[in-house]
C-alpha cells in the first residue's frame, strides 16, 4: 500500500526533491534558542513561524527542527517522555501542525529529530517498569539486569557514560529492596530501549508514521549507531572506543524497516543518521541502498585548517557515500566553526578517533582569525557534493560562548563531569536578532530572560546589523547559497587540481570551480588553472589575480568550458 502525505503550498508540485537528491541545504533549528514569542526566555514554535521566512529568503531547502516532543527537558528535548505530543513549553500539536504549513508554502521541507535510543524516566513506559517486577514485559522493554557482586551492589558491567560516571543505575524495587539496575548511555534521566524487543520496534514504526500523516518529510535519528548493544554485554576493556556499545550489526534491521516505512509514502520520507564512529569508512554499512539515504559525514568538521588533512577527509567522504555525503562543520554539540578555527591545533596529531572531543577543544582563540577561515569553511563546505547541514548561528558568524557563569550552565555533561567538560551549553546561546534591547530580539519586550545568558557582544552579531552590510557573514552565506546551484549542479563530480607549492585546496565541479587559500598570505591563482571568472570570494578582494589569505573563491567556467568540463567530470580523481 502507497501512503499520501500531506503537501500542501509550493511542495505539491516540487520536483525533484532536493533531499532524496541528496544535494539539500539544511537549516538546523535549535528550537530553545532560535526565537522567543510568548516572552518565557525559551524558543518556541511560534516564535520559528515569526523568522520561517528568513530561512528560506537565505536559500535553505528544508529545516531539521531539534526535539520539541514533551519532554522533562533534563537534556532539553533529548529525554522525550510523550512522543506524540508537542512540549507545551514549545507550543501545541496545532502550532506544529501551522509550522509544516507553512514550511511547505515556502518551499521548504520539515524533518524532525528522532531520538529512539533513549526516553525519558517519566515516559510511561519507564514508569511501568518501576513497579514492576524483574523479568517483567514492562522491564523488558529496557536494559534491566541484576547488579553483580554478593548481594548484587555492584553494576552488571564497567561501561561508562557518554555523559561521564557510570552507565548504570539501581533502582529501589516496589517492596523497598534495592533491585535491578537499569542502563543509560547518557544521562540517568534517559533509560536506553531494548532493541532486541520486538514491542520497541513495533512502537518506533508507530511514532513515526504518526509524524509522517502530519506532513513531515523526513527525520534526522539521534545516535543512529547506538540504539543496539552487544547481546552479552561484556566489560569494556579499555583504551577508547567500546565496541559493545556502539554499531551492532542488528541496527541495521531498523532501518531496513524504517526505509521500507518511508517508502511507503507518496512522495517518500527521507532519513538521514547521526553516526560517530572511529573511522568514516565504518558509514558505508548505513548506507546501503534500502537503509539510510544519507548519514553525517563529520570527518570534515574534526580536521584542523590543513589543505592536506581536509581534501583527505573530504575523498574518504566521497569514497564512502558516492556523490551524496551529508556535511556539516557545526552542530549542537560542538563548539562553532569560528572558535574552533581560530585555535591552533598541531598538524603532527593524527586524525582524531574521538570526534566529539575533538570539536570541544579549550585554549586561546584568536577569534577574527578564525572568523575569517570559518567564511571560507561555509565555502567549501557548499561548493561540496552531497547535502549540506547548517546550524543555527552559523550565518552570523556567532563564535562559542566559552566564559558563560558556572551557575548558568545547564548541559548534563557540564553537571556529570563536575564542570570538568564545558559541554555544549556555549553553542545553544539564544540568538541575537537585533542589535539593541534586553534579549536582543530574541524575546518580546518585557519578558523573562533568556534561558541561556546573552553576552553582550552578541550585539555586535546581530542579524539586523548584518542584514545590508555587503561584507557581513550573512552577506557572503546569501551570495554562496544563491550561487552554489548554478555553478555546482547535484550531478556533478569533484576534480581536484592540484597545487604543487601547498597551500591551495582546489577543485572544479560543474560550471565552476572552488579554490581555498588556506595559508595566512595571498596566494597568486596558478596561471595553469583554467578558473574563468570569479564570482564570489568569502574575503574583499581588489586584485583579480590574488587569492586573499584564508578565503574560499567561487569560479564560473566561461560557456565555451561548460561542455568539456562536463566529460571531466565523469570521472572523480584523489
Amino acid at each position: 500500500m502507497t501512503l499520501t502525505s500531506p503537501a500542501p503550498g509550493n511542495l505539491r508540485n516540487a520536483t525533484p526533491n532536493p533531499l532524496l537528491g541528496g544535494d539539500a541545504v539544511v537549516y538546523q533549528v535549535y528550537l530553545r534558542s532560535f526565537r522567543d514569542s510568548d516572552g518565557d526566555g525559551v524558543g518556541d514554535l511560534a516564535g520559528l513561524r515569526e523568522s520561517l521566512a528568513q530561512i528560506a529568503d537565505l536559500g535553505c531547502d528544508a529545516i531539521w527542527l531539534n526535539p520539541c516532543y514533551a519532554s522533562p527537558q533534563r537534556d532539553h528535548g533529548y529525554d522525550i517522555s510523550d512522543y506524540r505530543a508537542i512540549d507545551p513549553t514549545y507550543g501545541t500539536l496545532a502550532d506544529f501542525d501551522a509550522l509544516v504549513t507553512q514550511a511547505h508554502d515556502l518551499g521548504l521541507r520539515v524533518l524532525m529529530d528522532m531520538v529512539a535510543n533513549h526516553c525519558s524516566s517519566q515516559h510511561r513506559w519507564f514508569q511501568a517498569a518501576l513497579t514492576s517486577a524483574p523479568g517483567s514485559r514492562e522491564r523488558a522493554r529496557f536494559l534491566f539486569r541484576d547488579g553483580r557482586g554478593t548481594t548484587g551492589e555492584l553494576p552488571p558491567n564497567n561501561w561508562e557514560s557518554v555523559f561521564g560516571g557510570p552507565a548504570w543505575t539501581r533502582v529501589t524495587e516496589p517492596d523497598g529492596r534495592p533491585g535491578q539496575w537499569y542502563f543509560h548511555a547518557f544521562d540517568p534521566s534517559q533509560p536506553d530501549f531494548d532493541w532486541r524487543n520486538p514491542e520497541v520496534a513495533a512502537e518506533f514504526s508507530a511514532v513515526l508514521r504518526f509524524w509522517y500523516d502530519r506532513g513531515v518529510d523526513g527525520f534526522r535519528i539521534d545516535v543512529a549507531h547506538g540504539m543496539v548493544k552487544a547481546a552479552e554485554l561484556p566489560d569494556h576493556a579499555g583504551g577508547g572506543h567500546n565496541h559493545a556499545m556502539w554499531d551492532q550489526p542488528e541496527v541495521h534491521e531498523i532501518y531496513r524497516a524504517w526505509r521500507a516505512l518511508g517508502d511507503s509514502y507518496d512522495p517518500p520520507k527521507y532519513l538521514v543518521g547521526e553516526v560517530w564512529l572511529p573511522s568514516q569508512q565504518l558509514l558505508g554499512a548505513y548506507l546501503r541502498p534500502d537503509e539510510l539515504h544519507q548519514a553525517f559525514d563529520f570527518g570534515l568538521l574534526v580536521q584542523p585548517w590543513d589543505a592536506g588533512r581536509l581534501r583527505a577527509a573530504i575523498n574518504t567522504g566521497l569514497q564512502v557515500a558516492g556523490r551524496a555525503p551529508a556535511w556539516a562543520l557545526a552542530n549542537h554539540d560542538v563548539h562553532r566553526t569560528a572558535t574552533r578555527y581560530g585555535q591552533q591545533q598541531s598538524l603532527e596529531v593524527p586524525p582524531p578517533t574521538d570526534m566529539i572531543s575533538a570539536a570541544r577543544r579549550r585554549g586561546p582563540v584568536d577569534l577574527q582569525l578564525g572568523t575569517t577561515r570559518a567564511r571560507a569553511a561555509a565555502g567549501l563546505l557548499l561548493a561540496l557534493p552531497g547535502a549540506a547541514f547548517l546550524y543555527q548561528g552559523e550565518e552570523l558568524g556567532l563564535p562559542e560562548v566559552l566564559d558563560l557563569a558556572d551557575e548558568a550552565r545547564q548541559d548534563p555533561i557540564w553537571l556529570r563531569s563536575g564542570g570538568t567538560e564545558l559541554g555544549r551549553d556555549g553553542c545553544r546561546v539564544p540568538l541575537p536578532w537585533t542589535s539593541t534591547g534586553p534579549s536582543l530580539g530574541f524575546s518580546p519586550p518585557a519578558s523573562a530572560p533568556p534561558w541561556l545568558p546573552q553576552p553582550a557582544w552578541f550585539a555586535g552579531y546581530a542579524r539586523d546589523a548584518q542584514q545590508d552590510d555587503p561584507a557581513s557573514t550573512l552577506t557572503v552565506y546569501r551570495q554562496l547559497l544563491h550561487h552554489r546551484r548554478t555553478l555546482f549542479g547535484p550531478d556533478a563530480t569533484l576534480r581536484w587540481l592540484d597545487d604543487a607549492t601547498g597551500g591551495l585546496l582546489a577543485f572544479t565541479r560543474g560550471q565552476g570551480a572552488c579554490v581555498v587559500n588556506l595559508t595566512d598570505h595571498p596566494r597568486e591563482v596558478p596561471p595553469s588553472w583554467p578558473l574563468g571568472q570569479r564570482v564570489l570570494c568569502t574575503e574583499p578582494v581588489a586584485d583579480d589575480s590574488v587569492l586573499p589569505a584564508n578565503s574560499t573563491n567561487w569560479f564560473q567556467f566561461p560557456s565555451s568550458d561548460t561542455t568539456t568540463n562536463r566529460r571531466n567530470d565523469q570521472r572523480q580523481t584523489s
